[in-house]
């Protein structure tokens, strides 16, 4: 117990002293990231039940979210020479404002065309954020606290998807009885989902308020040359193609665990709403912890180790009969697969040239986007004839081919894995 304590206290400590440091620009966009989290909290857990809702199947949530992110993908290169043009502010303003546009579409003219419309609005949205953030955060940090600023910004990201969830978990019996109507009525999912567009819009304020910053030439990101690009293809390659088979596998279930928890298990909105939200919590966890793990064990070291050890909990997720148990796997596997992704960002950025970022910001966008631009239609279809254990199957396969590749490029015969890997296994 001491030494856990000891361990608790020199994590806040790391964390007092780099936080500290962020400067204006990073801070604005920490408060963003609360209210816009929050928000899309709740949308991420609504709008598969909205859909339902209407009386369409999970093939159609399988399209639509094949929509939204293959529009991700398919825009993430123009909307990175878009993003260089605006500008980082203009272009987190402009992204905010089209996902906030495309809730209010959705809930206004709710027919299955209409829905296929704003996915794709809101993908040009999530494209456009996608290509901004990593090189916004890394033109507003220093070398010392950037993997902080990073990992901070998406563990405030998952708390507030804490509160998100926790909240959509309720709000539509809120809605619901507010317009005398059933809780689990189109008409209170949405009102749920006007809701939380109204608390997007709010998030874009503090965007609104950042400082002009000046940067020398050779530190701006910018989007590189064909030749640049052509000439660096190996490089590029090996730091995207481990995120696009991963996401190819998130995408076969990820979307869809609310309604695996329902149809599975048997649990209701307030139910599923709470479990999301202390799943959040715990992925926050984690990603306020991976820096200081990363800072002791390196950065790719970590991502290969935590993602390795969520393996177990997702078969115990998809696989086990007991609710409990598939909770408590839900908890780790989330803790444990994602607390590595903002140092991964991290070390992607590093690893180029400041006038390449914005081309490899685009490239990672593109492969995150990729899976969950197709798994999901496929992985519907899936659940419609079969159920979710052949998704489940296959994810299990393609995370452990993801895991393996980290290695293969970066850690193969590098000594230092074993120790980092012994110095993993007594931090976590």
């Amino acid at each position: 117990m001491a030494v856990l304590r000891a361990r608790f206290f020199s994590i806040l400590y790391a964390y007092r002293n780099q936080v500290s440091s962020f400067q204006w620009n990073a801070r604005m966009y920490l408060i963003h990231t609360i209210v816009f989290g929050a928000a899309l909290g709740v949308r991420r857990l609504l709008f598969n039940f909205f859909v339902l809702s209407l009386g369409y199947d999970e093939a159609l949530l399988g399209t639509l979210i094949t929509v939204n992110n293959l529009t991700a993908l398919v825009a993430a290169l123009p909307m990175g020479y878009l993003a260089d043009r605006w500008g980082r502010k203009k272009s987190l303003i402009g992204s905010g404002l089209l996902i906030s546009l495309s809730i209010v579409i959705m809930v206004i003219f709710p027919s299955a065309g209409m829905f296929v419309v704003t996915n794709f609005i809101m993908g040009l949205g999530m494209s456009l954020s996608s290509v901004t953030m990593g090189p916004f955060l890394m033109e507003n940090s220093g070398d010392k606290e950037r993997t902080y600023l990073f990992s901070f910004s998406s563990g405030l990201n998952t708390a507030a998807g804490f509160i998100g969830n926790w909240l959509g978990g309720y709000l539509p019996s809120w809605t619901g009885a507010y317009l005398h109507v059933d809780a689990l009525s189109s008409r209170a999912y949405g009102a749920a989902m006007i809701a939380i567009a109204a608390i997007s819009v709010l998030g874009i304020i503090p965007l609104i308020m950042f400082k002009a910053k000046s940067l020398k030439a050779s530190e701006r990101a910018s989007i590189a040359s064909i030749g640049y690009i052509k000439d660096h293809a190996w490089q590029f390659s090996k730091l995207v193609i481990p995120m696009l088979i991963t996401s190819i596998g998130a995408g076969l279930i990820m979307p869809f665990m609310n309604v695996f928890f329902r149809n599975v298990h048997f649990r209701s909105d307030s139910q599923i709403g709470t479990l999301f939200a202390w799943g959040s919590l715990a992925m926050g966890i984690g990603l306020l912890i991976a820096p200081v793990l990363a800072d002791k064990i390196g950065k790719i070291q970590l991502v290969v180790i935590t993602q390795g050890m969520s393996i177990p909990f997702l078969f115990l997720l998809g696989f086990s009969p007991w609710y409990w148990m598939s909770a408590l796997a839900y908890f780790f596997r989330l803790a444990l697969m994602n607390m590595s992704s903002p140092v991964y960002q991290t070390f992607v950025m590093e690893e180029v040239e400041p006038k390449a970022r914005a081309t490899v910001a685009s490239l990672v966008s593109m492969a995150s986007s990729f899976g969950w631009a197709f798994s999901p239609m496929v992985s519907g279809w899936i659940q419609v004839e079969y159920g979710f254990k052949p998704a489940f199957t296959i994810t299990l396969i393609i995370y452990v081919i993801s895991i393996y590749c980290y290695w293969r490029f970066f850690l193969r015969g590098k000594t230092g894995f074993t120790k980092a890997k012994r110095l993993a296994e007594r931090a976590i």
